[in-house]
């Protein structure tokens, strides 16, 4: 048995993103998926990987870093590694962040400096290299709790403040994992630590830091 929270999560903010066509079934900007270890309590139970813990991550997961790839490949049309003012704001919204023009500026600076462009300031383009080192640092800098109440608010589409059996099947629909309503209701039975029949915003945050 499994649960479908982490790849529902992906699917629900990429739907809130431009397009980045993947073959992977991880998560975007705003989610880091990854696969874990099943957590204490059984070989069933497992706590629902979103790529953070309560620390920040060092570093992109393999799925994030392939994200970034593809988000960069997407708008290099004519595939010479690097993009131009436009594209480089479009595949960063595409990864979930705005960005203004005066920031696009100084990456183009950047990579400039750091002889993309023929070495040649305002060229107008962003290297590879440097467009992931700049979204790597965004994606390391958000607040893993808010990440987490964010892909909380994703399933809990009617904002009661809890993941019912009906949510979870939802979801699970959603990522394509079929699940017979006996599975859907000892999934959400694990971690109802008050036994109210839903999962509320806190048991999803122990869930997804290992604290449950």
């Amino acid at each position: 048995m499994s649960l479908a929270f982490t790849s529902a999560a992906a699917s629900a903010a990429a739907s809130r993103r431009a397009p980045v066509p993947s073959s992977t079934s991880s998560a975007g900007p705003t989610t880091g998926t990854g696969t874990s270890a099943p957590a204490p309590g059984g070989p069933h139970r497992k706590r629902l990987p979103l790529g953070t813990s309560t620390g920040l991550p060092r570093d992109l997961t393999d799925d994030q870093k392939r994200e970034v790839r593809e988000a960069f490949d997407l708008f290099d049309g004519d595939r010479d590694n690097r993009l131009d003012a436009h594209e480089t704001k479009v595949a960063f919204r595409a990864l979930g962040f705005d960005v203004k023009k005066a920031e696009v500026a100084k990456l183009m600076a950047v990579s400039a400096r750091n002889g993309g462009n023929g070495g040649q300031s305002g060229s107008g383009c962003v290297e590879y290299e440097d467009f992931e080192r700049s979204v790597t640092e965004k994606i390391l800098a958000r607040d893993p709790l808010d990440e987490l109440r964010k892909a909380f608010a994703l399933f809990d589409t009617d904002r009661r403040g809890a993941i019912s059996v009906r949510d979870l099947r939802r979801v699970a629909m959603e990522v394509g994992e079929h699940l017979d309503e006996d599975e859907v209701k000892a999934m959400v039975d694990e971690f109802d630590v008050d036994g109210d029949g839903e999962i509320n915003e806190q048991e999803f945050i122990a869930i997804m830091t290992d604290d449950f």
